[in-house]
């Protein structure tokens, strides 16, 4: 049975439409199946320039299964290199495939998106690809939206959506990450669009934002609090915040089924008068409309009431049958 070759050509079939969309855009950065919603619960492929990446979240695939996949993608991306990333051991770790290794796993790449140039790797030291393709939305709005202001980027892993503001002519840019190793590939993606307003700051966003906000930095049961890097207080045209599921600190956790606000107030409160602070939740037992009216309380608390709120949805490679995709974006007028 080709059970699996059968759901891949449905979804890249259903994708036809899209495909132009990418062409016109100048993307080669999409999903190809998604397979909550397409059949295969747990399995991804997707492409990043002249890669296939596959990943599989819940259990392997089988030796069958991923000969259909080869095929697939023999038929369909014939010049394309299939990377296999088994990420159903504990913590998402990356399974080691000693069969399947090649050079070009590891090799340094690139990809395009909407016209801008990213670093992609089938394989690296980290787990998730340096690229997330449910984020697309979110870059293309702050690519058109960006021209002539400050942009602020927190939790900003490779800086998708800093490069993206400033290749849409943002005068500045600050992208924040607590890991070295993610702000180093955001250097990378500068580079490779020929940036020069963009910058890095190597932080625990906690006490980054807070400095921006002009709030204290305080830690818990008074604990002596570890060395970060000092700011003055600034506000920006554009905040965006795009956090974790779960992150602890010695500055506080970022939690954002229970805790939003701990990093929505001060985001907030770094943002102008008249701009917009864009926020992200990718928990899916998060209710878009309760976590919108928590955002909208937060707001008023803080003395900042948003003129309005609007939902930005992923693009429709990530198919979502209820309309209500795990990753919920709100676009916060102030």
């Amino acid at each position: 049975m080709n059970e699996l070759l059968n759901l891949l050509s449905q979804a890249w079939l259903s994708r036809s439409e899209l495909q132009a969309q990418w062409q016109k855009e100048n993307t080669d950065c999409y999903r190809i199946f998604h397979g909550t919603n397409e059949g295969l619960a747990g399995t991804t492929l997707d492409r990043y320039g002249p890669l296939l990446i596959l990943q599989t979240f819940h259990e392997a695939l089988s030796d069958d299964q991923y000969a259909q996949v080869k095929q697939f993608s023999a038929q369909q991306f014939p010049d394309l290199h299939l990377v296999y990333n088994d990420r159903s051991p504990s913590n998402s770790r990356i399974k080691e495939t000693v069969s399947e290794q090649n050079q070009l796993d590891r090799t340094p790449l690139i990809g395009h998106e909407l016209g801008i140039n990213y670093r992609v790797q089938g394989r690296h030291q980290g787990q998730d690809p340096w690229l997330f393709l449910d984020l697309r939305a979110g870059r293309r709005y702050v690519k058109e939206n960006c021209a002539g202001k400050t942009v602020l980027n927190l939790f900003s892993y490779t800086c998708g959506i800093g490069i993206a503001a400033a290749v849409g002519g943002a005068k500045r840019v600050v992208n924040v990450d607590f890991a070295e190793s993610s702000l180093a590939v955001g250097i990378e993606n500068a580079q490779l669009n020929d940036l020069t307003q963009v910058e890095f700051i190597q932080s625990d966003v906690f006490p980054a934002i807070k400095q921006f906000a002009k709030l204290p930095i305080t830690t818990r049961r008074n604990k002596k609090l570890p060395s970060y890097p000092r700011h003055a207080a600034e506000q920006f045209d554009l905040v965006f915040l795009d956090p974790p599921r779960w992150a602890k600190s010695a500055f506080g956790n970022v939690d954002l089924i229970r805790d939003y606000q701990s990093l929505f107030k001060p985001s907030l409160l770094a943002t102008k008068e008249g701009g917009q602070l864009i926020c992200c939740n990718n928990v899916a037992q998060v209710d878009r409309d309760e976590w919108l009216e928590l955002l909208q309380r937060c707001a008023i608390k803080a003395g900042r009431p948003l003129k309005s709120i609007e939902v930005l949805l992923p693009d429709s490679d990530f198919p979502s049958p209820d309309g209500n995709p795990p990753l919920k974006i709100a676009i916060c007028q102030l």
